[in-house]
């Protein structure tokens, strides 16, 4: 099937953007210093974590530029889906995984943003350590919310048409001071 040269270059865009926040979400700092579990649970959370962040950047934008968030999201789904099947789940199966993540996605999106909302980074911490650290006493907690917040201002002070255009960057998170 061919894809018209303006649908091509749109997929390179989501595919470019996602490849940031994946690239993003991998880096050693947080799983050695911050000590995210480096598990397939934590990698599924920090890559979470770092999609919620551009969609929510865009949240507040015209429509075609919200378009790029979902898009984006809905890239992250389906390497969701992907990678479900290539450890093993049946085709059965990854229905009821996809909701779950589903569900986990929104939940955790969620309590970000109302930890965002509030001053400091008590709360935001807080809802890091249950969702990325399981709870666990994790002292990178502070830290990864210091990073969570110097990342929602880096993207805020992103142009929006250079986003669209598959240009974005996420703060050095071994450069984010406590």
């Amino acid at each position: 099937m061919f894809l018209s040269a303006k649908r091509r270059k749109h997929e390179e865009t989501i595919d470019r953007l996602y490849g940031v926040i994946v690239a993003q979400a991998r880096d050693p700092f947080f799983y050695g210093t911050l000590a995210v579990p480096d598990t397939i649970e934590g990698r599924f959370d920090m890559l979470v974590l770092h999609v919620h962040l551009l969609f929510r950047r865009l949240a507040a934008e015209h429509e075609s530029i919200r378009k790029v968030g979902q898009d984006v999201f809905d890239r992250f789904v389906g390497d969701m889906d992907a990678s479900l099947r290539e450890i093993g789940i049946g085709d059965l199966a990854v229905p009821k995984r996809m909701r779950a993540m589903g569900e986990a996605f929104y939940g955790r999106a969620a309590v970000y943003d109302e930890a965002l909302a509030h001053a400091g980074d008590e709360q935001l911490a807080a809802a890091l350590q249950r969702n990325i650290y399981a709870g666990q006493t994790a002292a990178g907690a502070t830290q990864l919310a210091h990073y969570v917040r110097s990342a929602v201002r880096e993207l805020a002070s992103q142009n929006v048409d250079a986003i669209a255009d598959g240009v974005i960057e996420f703060p050095n998170p071994a450069s984010v001071q406590t």
